[in-house]
């Protein structure tokens, strides 16, 4: 085994293990999203023309795009933890890889968010979501939807590695949850005024989830929409990609420079 990939274990395993020590923030961070559905699923769809279980299909897409948008706030908090209690300057006196470290980190939260969408998905199911597309469909939004985490919790790093500080990163963490607010992901944006709705459809949650709800089969693409959301699974991997070819280095390159 590479020393690379021993360091990145290692890492990893430390996340988790900050997780498990941790349990009360996991499960409320997990349960945010099931009474989040319950709550708009329940509230907004007698408010919408699609009400009941279409609308509550036509919400879950969107919930689980929001959640994996979610690593944008754990990922920032995580970093600025660490760096506020020196974690990270201790790492640098070690001979551990410098891309071990924030890699590390993302794939924990990634294998973290894995487990923690199956209460989601237990509870969509509950209240009538179904997959209706095919096996292969299914399986493609599961990878396209943890690769936008992956992404996002690359965002946070870099931000959280910038910021330093734990109420920093917390404050600005808090105030990313409006950004599922501005994007599809809980109502159509075709009723929007016009430059509404291009900024809620040029935000990659709304690429996200428009891809989500094609390849589960549960709402078509909608017609006259911007690129994005007009090509969604096209949209949603550029979108991801450029987030990772643009924070991953410039997280990697913020660690390794000390302060």
């Amino acid at each position: 085994m590479s020393a690379f990939a021993y360091d990145g274990l290692a890492m990893t395993g430390r996340q988790l293990r900050r997780v498990r020590n941790n349990p009360g923030l996991a499960v409320l961070t997990q349960l945010m999203p099931v009474n989040m559905l319950l709550f708009f699923g329940y509230v907004f769809g007698s408010a919408l023309a699609m009400p009941g279980r279409e609308y509550r299909s036509f919400l879950v897409p969107g919930l689980l795009a929001a959640t994996a948008a979610g690593g944008l706030m754990t990922g920032m908090f995580q970093a600025a933890q660490d760096t506020h209690r020196g974690v990270m300057d201790r790492f640098r006196t070690m001979p551990v890889s410098r891309s071990a470290v924030p890699l590390g980190q993302a794939v924990a939260d990634l294998v973290v968010t894995a487990a923690g969408t199956v209460p989601l998905l237990l509870t969509a199911l509950a209240v009538g979501w179904r997959v209706e597309g095919s096996l292969a469909g299914a399986v493609g939004a599961v990878g396209l939807l943890l690769l936008f985490r992956f992404a996002c919790t690359c965002a946070g790093i870099l931000l959280g590695l910038l910021s330093r500080s734990e109420d920093a990163a917390g404050q600005l963490g808090a105030s990313s949850f409006v950004l599922p607010l501005l994007s599809n992901a809980y109502i159509p944006t075709d009723g929007l005024p016009g430059w509404l709705r291009a900024l809620a459809e040029w935000n990659p949650i709304s690429a996200v989830t428009t891809a989500l709800r094609d390849l589960f089969g549960n709402a078509p693409v909608p017609e006259g929409a911007a690129w994005p959301v007009a090509h969604p699974v096209a949209g949603s991997l550029l979108w991801s990609l450029a987030l990772i070819a643009l924070f991953l280095p410039l997280a990697v390159g913020r660690y390794a420079r000390a302060e």
